[in-house]
């Protein structure tokens, strides 16, 4: 039997990256899944996002691997489109077991530099945005009296780095969200962990590089300086992590920071 069969999963930003791996291999997995993803620019960072196309053709995928997915087009700042999307996944699949709270956006700047809009959009999506997914999931959960809430943050949500100030802001954010709803909701039968890469491999970090005049490779290694000898890890990394938390072989795992690093901390 697939380690996920009958169980549903929540995925933000899935249309490309870490949301698209997780998604798919928790589909090979026997899960059933909500996509939901902007797809659609945004006018800060300013790099692609995800397209309608691409929600499309990762439900499409996570149906031939195995698993159901309904695609759904919205923005994790818009409660009331989130609480439609929940809303959707339980009438169709009457339950969620799992929230990865993937959707972020990063972009580089002085923090005395940074305008309004850039903090305000960083925060929004970032912080702000899992937390209004969070809330919508979590009665889904309470009433079931189980279930399991992945924080995609950094590890710059575990150091300072430079010009990623409301970058890092957003991702320290999600790690203090991570422990006290870990806190508040055991008492319910629910986990609640976090997830901390280095640089990984997808179009955000090539849009990064395009902004900064660099190649992603360059891009990745002037923000990490892994301990490891690679310049990043694979979107597929960080869906491994994922399923793994979200697993029985993790069912006393709570509260918790998983780095997935390349020993980047370690320096």
């Amino acid at each position: 039997m697939a380690e996920f069969e009958g169980k549903v999963a929540f995925v933000t930003g899935a249309a490309h990256g870490q949301g698209r791996a997780t998604a798919l291999a928790l589909a090979a997995e026997g899960a059933a899944i909500l996509a939901f993803d902007l797809a659609r620019p945004l006018s800060y960072p300013g790099y692609g996002m995800g397209t309608p196309d691409d929600l499309e053709t990762l439900a499409e995928e996570c149906r031939a691997a195995g698993g159901e997915c309904v695609p759904v087009a919205g923005d994790v700042r818009d409660d009331a489109a989130v609480s439609a999307a929940v809303e959707s996944a339980v009438a169709r699949f009457g339950r969620i077991d799992l929230l990865f709270n993937n959707a972020g956006i990063c972009a580089y700047g002085l923090a005395h530099e940074l305008t309004e809009e850039a903090w305000d959009a960083m925060l929004d999506i970032n912080l702000k945005g899992a937390w209004l997914v969070g809330r919508r999931v979590i009665p889904v959960m309470i009433r079931q009296r189980s279930g399991v809430i992945i924080n995609n943050s950094s590890v710059a949500g575990l150091r300072g780095m430079g010009r990623l100030s409301h970058y890092a802001a957003s991702k320290w954010g999600l790690t203090g969200l991570t422990k006290s709803w870990a806190i508040e909701l055991a008492p319910h039968g629910i986990r609640v962990n976090s997830i901390h890469p280095t640089g990984v491999n997808t179009p955000m970090n090539d849009g990064l590089a395009e902004l900064e005049g660099l190649t992603p490779r360059e891009i990745a290694e002037r923000s990490a300086g892994n301990l490891l000898p690679v310049p990043w890890i694979e979107p597929e990394d960080v869906a491994q992590a994922v399923l793994y938390l979200a697993s029985e072989r993790a069912r006393f795992v709570t509260g918790a920071g998983l780095v997935l690093d390349a020993g980047l901390l370690t320096r």
